[in-house]
């Protein structure tokens, strides 16, 4: 595995956040650990005592305190901090180190002129929305949903909701009609908060129809708030039996905070639903609240002098990762846009213009500046930054030597991976440790990742099965009307009795370090010879012909060794000819083995993504197999589902081997 690009400062534990946690644990509980994995073993294996102390470390805001910290820890359904009674936004909003008058959003929009909200501003909005949602009727456990971007009034919106103990739960408004009434109706909202479009880049995109056909699909609702965002006040009426925004901050009562217990439902997550209906994933106040103190401060070592980014839509759950930024004193920065545009030098603008220190985004992303050669710190001043974040795929390592090359060689990378399921990332970087290309530094805090064979006999230095062995605080409370939780049950925990099974392919090493390499339900699998996805795309699309690519294996069903297909998305004016065929199969004999070289290459325009960029692997092998595509793939989950029809064509007009 990679070589050491980043090493720690020699003072880091002077620093770091994580080591003030550590000389904290040496002065209130007596222990002391001489290095990272130590400090991870113990995190893992004392449960009680781990989880206990970033409770009192961090100084939880409790109404009553919990009578135990772990009730149960039996999988699924492990009880933490029972008895405890708190609220996910009174933590938010201590926003610690910081005075009324310091900014704590800073809200970039290709729509509309930059917004920033000082702490002071944000509790009084938080304050104003709280007392708005009171007045409709909205009370502990109603639900509140959000079709809006990433701009301050959904931060606003899901403070004020989580203030009274309502559940939230947001979907951007790329998400077409069908994709949004599949998500909602299962939780039955009382309240839609909706903006009327927005633009991408130049484009303006209105939606006002969407919403208007959400509404009528959803009967549930009481009362419908429309936020003026493509079209300026005045411009665009509010429908008659609608709100505006302004309507709804417009009462005046003191903010209070409703206590809840620690496993009362705060938001509503989804997975992609790419196929089926997207599961509805409950998460309580106390476990994001833990999760994310720890996440954010310890591993990714923000605090009040930070400004903290990350690319997402309020449709993935980074965006709510990102928006506990002020809960460990940091400033959020919000954008709303197309990132690339008016080219990939967008983002990294963005970061000098608002103080970045923190920069995330997609590893798509960094590939794609990458590939198109930019140079970030020759288009802005980076000097600011000192950590760069990068998930929702698997970044090879020359993503890694590209980011130390062009944007900063005294920054840390943390490459990290997790889930919808958890909101958080299991593995990732920590200030303590040095930064290896392709590879994930260590597996989180209080996160017990294990790699599992084929038999379920734990690996090391091997590809396995990812799963963790222990609870975590910000696992689901459960699914949205699952009653007996045979759902949740069924998607976690069905392969392995009291394991939480996550899908995917990982490799830890003997330091800790960990790689993934793509889904598990996605693998290649040719004589024996089992490979992630992951390792495949590097390869290919480190070619500069080749801008996409997606490979999908179909099994023999009498054991032969099937069909490898890959299909290529080339650069403009490009088409796929022998020699270029050739090129390929050569790349991927020497980078892997002659056991990887597809069967067939094919040109394709697109390849299918979801709205957080995931390639879709699984449903394109449905549809070669001749599923239909409706039956594939839930096309209002997918950012260009145009493209699913290639393959469709492709299946009905491939002769049968």
């Amino acid at each position: 595995m990679g070589d050491v690009l980043w090493t720690p400062p020699a003072d880091v534990r002077e620093r770091s956040r994580i080591g003030g946690y550590l000389r904290w644990l040496r002065e209130h509980r007596g222990l002391d650990f001489v290095d990272y994995d130590a400090l991870w073993q113990w995190s893992v294996t004392d449960l009680d005592a781990f989880w206990r102390s970033i409770w009192d470390h961090f100084a939880v805001v409790a109404h009553t305190p919990p009578t135990a910290t772990l009730g149960d820890a039996a999988m699924p359904g492990a009880r933490w901090f029972p008895g405890a009674t708190l609220n996910y936004a009174e933590n938010v909003l201590r926003m610690p180190g910081r005075a009324d008058d310091d900014p704590v959003v800073v809200a970039h929009s290709q729509t509309r002129p930059p917004v920033t909200l000082t702490a002071a501003e944000l509790r009084e909005q938080v304050r104003r929305v709280a007392a708005g949602l009171r007045r409709l009727g909205v009370v502990a456990g109603d639900r509140v949903a959000a079709y809006a971007p990433n701009v301050p009034e959904t931060y606003v919106l899901l403070l004020a909701t989580s203030s009274l103990g309502a559940v939230f739960s947001s979907c951007a408004p790329e998400f077409g009609t069908r994709s949004v009434v599949d998500r909602w109706q299962q939780i039955a909202p009382k309240v839609l908060v909706a903006v009327d479009g927005y633009r991408y880049g130049d484009k303006p995109v209105d939606r006002r129809a969407e919403v208007a056909a959400i509404r009528a699909a959803l009967p549930s609702l009481t009362h419908t708030v429309h936020v003026p965002y493509l079209y300026p006040t005045g411009s665009a009426d509010v429908p008659q039996d609608g709100l505006s925004w302004a309507e709804l901050a417009a009462t005046d009562e003191p903010l209070t905070f409703t206590p809840v217990p620690f496993d009362h439902p705060l938001y509503v997550l989804y997975s992609s639903g790419t196929t089926g209906l997207p599961k509805p994933i409950v998460h309580g106040h106390g476990g994001i609240l833990l999760e994310h103190l720890k996440m954010l401060a310890l591993h990714h070592d923000l605090g009040p002098a930070d400004r903290f980014f990350w690319f997402t839509t309020t449709g993935w759950m980074m965006w709510n990762f990102l928006v506990s930024g002020p809960a460990v004193g940091a400033t959020i920065v919000l954008f709303d846009g197309n990132p690339g545009h008016p080219d990939l030098g967008a983002l990294w603008r963005l970061a000098e213009e608002t103080g970045t220190t923190y920069f995330g985004t997609s590893a798509p992303f960094l590939l794609a500046c990458r590939k198109a050669g930019l140079v970030p710190r020759d288009v802005a001043d980076l000097s600011a930054l000192r950590g760069v974040g990068s998930t929702g795929a698997p970044l090879p390592a020359e993503g890694f030597t590209w980011v130390y090359d062009t944007v900063g060689t005294d920054l840390q990378l943390q490459s990290l991976s997790g889930g919808t399921d958890v909101c958080t990332g299991f593995v990732g970087g920590v200030p303590l440790l040095p930064v290896h290309a392709g590879e994930i530094t260590c597996r989180a805090l209080g996160a017990k990742v294990e790699a599992r064979s084929a038999d379920g006999t734990p690996v090391l230095g091997e590809l396995g099965e990812l799963v963790i062995t222990a609870p975590m605080p910000s696992m689901p409370v459960g699914f949205w009307n699952d009653q007996d939780g045979s759902r949740y049950a069924e998607a976690y925990f069905d392969v392995y009795p009291g394991v939480w099974r996550h899908g995917d392919w990982i490799t830890i090493n003997e330091r800790g370090g960990c790689v993934i390499t793509g889904r598990s339900d996605a693998t290649l699998n040719r004589g024996g010879v089992r490979l992630g996805t992951a390792e495949f795309y590097s390869v290919v699309e480190g070619l500069d012909e080749v801008v996409d690519s997606v490979v999908v294996h179909l099994e023999d069903d009498e054991g032969g060794a099937g069909e490898l297909l890959l299909f290529v998305v080339l650069a403009e004016g490009l088409e796929l000819d022998d020699a270029l065929r050739k090129k390929i199969a050569r790349e991927l004999r020497t980078a892997l083995s002659p056991r990887h070289i597809p069967d067939e290459i094919h040109q394709v325009r697109a390849v299918p993504r979801t709205l957080s960029s995931k390639k879709l692997e699984v449903p394109v092998k449905k549809i070669l197999t001749g599923t239909p595509i409706e039956s594939a793939a839930a096309q209002g989950a997918l950012a260009n589902p145009e493209s699913l029809t290639a393959f469709a064509t492709f299946a009905q007009t491939r002769p049968t081997p």
